[in-house]
Formats: C-alpha cells, structure tokens, sequence
C-alpha cells in the first residue's frame, strides 16, 4: 500500500533516504492527508532531504509552532472565561498534549478546543463561554437536543471573534454508545498543569485516546490517532507499574478489548511488531486506505467500517429513527415537537454492557 511510505517514515526517518520524487510527492500528499505533516517534517529534521522537500519541511514545523501556540492561546481564553466557576477545566487531545510538553503533541495537527467538564457544571459552563463570546454553531433543533440529550458532548461552539471552535465534554463517548467510561474517576484523577488547566491521568489520557481511535468513528484521518497512542505508549511505558495501572483502568472504563486491539495495532505498524489477528489486518487496511495522491480508496471498506461507527454510537431502533430524521424524511412525516419547538426522541438509552 502506498499510505505505508508514512508509517515506515514515522517510525523509521531514516528510511526516507533514497526516495525518488514520485515517493516524496506520494510522502507529502499523504502526510498532509493524514494531517501529520507536522509531525514527520519534526521526525526529518536534520535528515539531508532534497532542497525542494526540505523547504516543506521547514514551511510545515513553522506552521505546526504557530497552531500549537494558537491551541494554547486558546485553552488560555477558556481558562479565563471558566475562571470563575468552582470546577475543574481539563484539556483534552491535542491542545492537552501540547500542554502537558508530551512526545505526541511535537509537531500536532490542532484543530478544536477539547475540554472535559463535569456533567453538573453543563450549564454554568455553558453561560460562561457565551458571555465570553463563543456562540452554537448547530441551528437544528433536532441536532441540539440529539446532542444535549445522548452526546458525551454540547453542541459545539465557535468563538464570534477568533472564529475558533470549542467541544465541551462531560464524558469520552456517546451516553448511547456501547463502553461506558467513568467520566467521575477520569476527572476525579486529572493532573493539574497550573493556572486552572488540567489533563487526564497518563493511563485515562491512552485510554481516551483508544476511546476516541477505535469506539468512536470509521477511523478516517486515525493514522494521527494511531501515532498519538504511539507516542503517549512509549512514553509513558517506562514508568514503573504502568501496565498493570493500564489494564486496570481499562477494565473500569470498559475499554480493554478496544486497548489490547490499540496496542497490537500500534506496536504493529509504529512499534517493534508484532502478530496481528485476521481481524486487526481489516483495521490496518482501513488506516492506510489512501493512494499516492493522498486520496482515499476501499469504498467498501469506508463504508464498513461507517457502519460499524454508527452501530457502536446507538442501539439499532435509536439509529434508524437518527438516519430517518436526518435524511430529511423525518420532516416530511412530520417528527414530534415540544413546546420550545425541538424535536422529541423518544428512544431508550443503551444499557451498559458490564
């Protein structure tokens, strides 16, 4: 597979030497597809690169400092809007592995804010960032209250100034979705950075990050997902009692089988390797399905694994309603509405699988 040129750049710069221009373009396009350009142009440097590529490079570190400054910019204005409130402010993803000075964040593509809240503080979370001037960007009202009443997440917001987006969560995965994470022990657990920001616990932060890579999407775009458990592995390995804390805590979050399948796909394309089960290579496949030219291919495979993202999110009633309303057909037919004119779901929560 042409997306392999990444991960044998990732994991071995070194093996970049010799690449004929066809390969480098190749390198590139998936790189910056992946949105890890930042990162490899970090793991090249200092490597002799062809003149061309190395201006790229050069151009990508730049662009990787000034996002990660603007994250943190960012993480500081939320910390400054939710300075008054009695509750704890915890970053979350990328911004939190800048924060934290952590091997995964060097070179990071950041996109939102990420934070994690209590469920209790919602509210007066929520009346602190719009009066501090973040506004809804979802106007649907069956979005809204699909959002408020089974995301692990409000809806998200977006700042009416530095037209910069925050997600505000008060667990890691949808309430409807088959793990159920103990969002308490995770905040209860967090490590203060100072100045009112905290992040998660190392063990909390891999899990969230397995949580986020494997239980929660179609893995598009998770080749950077995949490289931050890389990353947050190997650093935090070499603490004494650091697996044992791991499974641990995976067994309270409900996420074990979604962290022994993390890590075997992890060592095995980032790592030392390592034997992968039949089902992993379908996984690996979905990761790397992209051409020479960065674009994405195995439509079946997408669409499988599209499916599967939709099947872990909610129970099999809850998804069919979801898909009909937002295809449209729920208005023609006229969907339930309250009072204040958002639309009624009526279907039960998932139980917990224990």
């Amino acid at each position: 597979m042409s997306a392999m040129l990444l991960v044998r750049a990732l994991r071995d710069p070194a093996s970049v030497q010799g690449l004929g221009s066809g390969e480098w373009n190749a390198l590139v396009s998936m790189a910056r597809a992946e949105q890890l350009i930042g990162t490899l142009a970090h793991r090249l440097n200092g490597l002799s690169l062809p003149p061309a590529i190395d201006r790229i490079m050069a151009d990508a570190r730049d662009q990787a400092a000034f996002v990660r400054r603007q994250a943190l910019w960012e993480a500081d204005r939320a910390r400054a809007a939710l300075n008054g409130l009695d509750t704890p402010v915890i970053l979350l993803k990328g911004t939190a592995y800048a924060a934290a000075g952590l091997k995964a964040g060097v070179g990071r593509s950041i996109g939102d804010l990420d934070i994690l809240v209590p469920r209790e503080a919602l509210p007066s979370v929520e009346t602190a960032l719009m009066d501090a001037g973040w506004e809804w960007v979802k106007s649907d009202p069956y979005d809204d209250l699909y959002y408020r009443r089974w995301m692990h997440e409000l809806p998200p917001m977006i700042h009416r100034e530095r037209d910069r987006m925050i997600d505000v969560h008060h667990t890691i995965l949808p309430l409807t979705a088959r793990q159920t994470p103990d969002a308490d022990a995770m905040i209860a657990d967090r490590l203060e950075l100072g100045g009112g920001l905290c992040v998660l616990s190392p063990e909390d932060m891999v899990l969230h990050c397995v949580a986020h890579l494997l239980a929660d999407g179609d893995l598009a775009g998770c080749s950077r997902n995949l490289w931050d458990l890389h990353c947050l592995l190997e650093e935090f390995g070499g603490e004494g009692g650091f697996e044992a804390r791991l499974e641990s805590r995976a067994a309270l979050h409900r996420l074990r089988p979604h962290l022994e399948r993390g890590l075997r796909l992890a060592n095995g394309l980032y790592g030392a390797g390592g034997a992968l089960r039949l089902s992993d290579r379908l996984y690996v496949r979905r990761l790397l399905s992209r051409n020479h030219w960065g674009q994405e291919t195995g439509k079946l495979t997408r669409l499988a694994f599209y499916i599967r993202s939709h099947w872990l999110r909610m129970p099999p009633l809850m998804l069919a309603r979801h898909l009909w309303i937002k295809s449209g057909a729920g208005a023609l037919t006229g969907q339930r509405r309250s009072q204040d004119g958002h639309v009624e779901i009526g279907a039960p929560k998932r139980a917990s699988i224990r």
